[in-house]
């Protein structure tokens, strides 16, 4: 079942990308199609939302052309299922190539901040920004006709496609991989009752924590805070919270083809930075910023919380604090992670 399910949903991931803009494609809708939509369980009829945005910032800001990008979603086999990766129930695909990932956005109040309050705003900043560490998100897909299968969430209705920070790795590869949140504010499924009440799976989707450092020049190290220092203020401006930072470390004994890097920039934190004491090529994106805290879902978990802090004060949870303070979180987590070094000699 699940084979099949993953097969249909990325079909329809598929066929939107490939297929003409929506506007160009409604004068073939015919009165009976929505009634037959309407039945289907998993292979939703999905279409580019604000397509023309999105083409600008491709081709335009990223110097991707069209060509160039859908040959990655050259046919129906082209996306590799990768399961529920995340906390939130999303589902993921990437496409065969391993350039770009999809990631579901199956909560309402997270797809409807960012068509309705972020869109515009992250467009601007990545045109304006560009080494910015946003990670690129090259569509938004939602479904055209509503069906049984959105409405019962057998599959998901809203995808965005983004870059994969992993592209160029090979099976069996040391790469190493972080998700990273500020680990100091109340998580229930650590903090309450030692964590027992929780299971290691649902644990294991939590924060990663990076006891290492990276080993930076003074030069690479202004360039990492001037990017984050800029993104997470268009992020705290937003009401976003809860967004992540990913890390990719590679060794450098391994291959880094950087060829295969979707975008034509020069060396970035997006295509592999080397670290000053020659161990690794570091690459890093932010995440997952789409928990806005003045929608009704995340005004609800405010109130949960601070209601159980009557009882247990454990503070604010990642998701219930306020935007200015969890971006001074995050930028001081990725400041303490950062040690600055010039010139190390290998095996100094």
């Amino acid at each position: 079942m699940g084979g099949g399910r993953d097969k249909r949903i990325s079909r329809s991931i598929v066929f939107a990308i490939l297929s003409d803009d929506e506007a160009g494609s409604r004068s073939r809708i015919q009165i009976w199609r929505p009634v037959v939509k309407f039945f289907r369980l998993y292979g939703l009829t999905l279409a580019r939302l604000r397509p023309e945005l999105f083409r600008k910032l491709r081709t335009e800001t990223w110097g991707l052309s069209d060509d160039e990008y859908k040959s990655s979603f050259r046919d129906t086999d082209s996306l590799v299922p990768k399961g529920d990766m995340g906390y939130s129930g999303s589902t993921f695909f990437t496409t065969a190539d391993n350039k770009y990932m999809i990631k579901s956005i199956p909560r309402q109040f997270e797809h409807s901040f960012f068509r309705d309050d972020l869109l515009e705003p992250y467009v601007t900043h990545m045109q304006t920004h560009p080494t910015s560490l946003l990670v690129r998100i090259t569509d938004f897909l939602g479904w055209r006709y509503s069906s049984i299968g959105g409405m019962l969430s057998l599959a998901p209705a809203y995808h965005l496609v983004m870059e994969n920070l992993l592209h160029g790795q090979s099976d069996n590869s040391k790469w190493q991989t972080f998700d990273l949140k500020p680990t100091s504010y109340f998580f229930p499924e650590r903090d309450i009752a030692g964590g027992r009440l929780a299971s290691q799976a649902t644990k294991s989707k939590l924060a990663d924590e990076f006891t290492d450092k990276l080993v930076l020049s003074q030069e690479q190290a202004d360039s990492f805070f001037q990017a984050l220092e800029a993104d997470t203020e268009l992020l705290a401006k937003n009401n976003a919270v809860d967004y992540s930072l990913m890390l990719v470390r590679i060794p450098r004994d391994s291959s880094t083809p950087t060829q295969d890097n979707p975008f034509s920039d020069p060396p970035s934190w997006r295509t592999g930075i080397p670290s000053q004491d020659h161990k690794w090529l570091i690459r890093a994106v932010i995440l997952d910023f789409f928990w806005a805290k003045h929608k009704v879902h995340a005004k609800a978990m405010t109130f949960l919380i601070k209601a159980w802090n009557l009882v247990d004060r454990k503070g604010p949870m990642s998701i219930t604090t306020e935007a200015p303070e969890y971006r001074g979180r995050f930028l001081e987590m990725c400041r303490e992670m950062v040690e600055i070094k010039e010139n190390v000699v290998d095996g100094g």
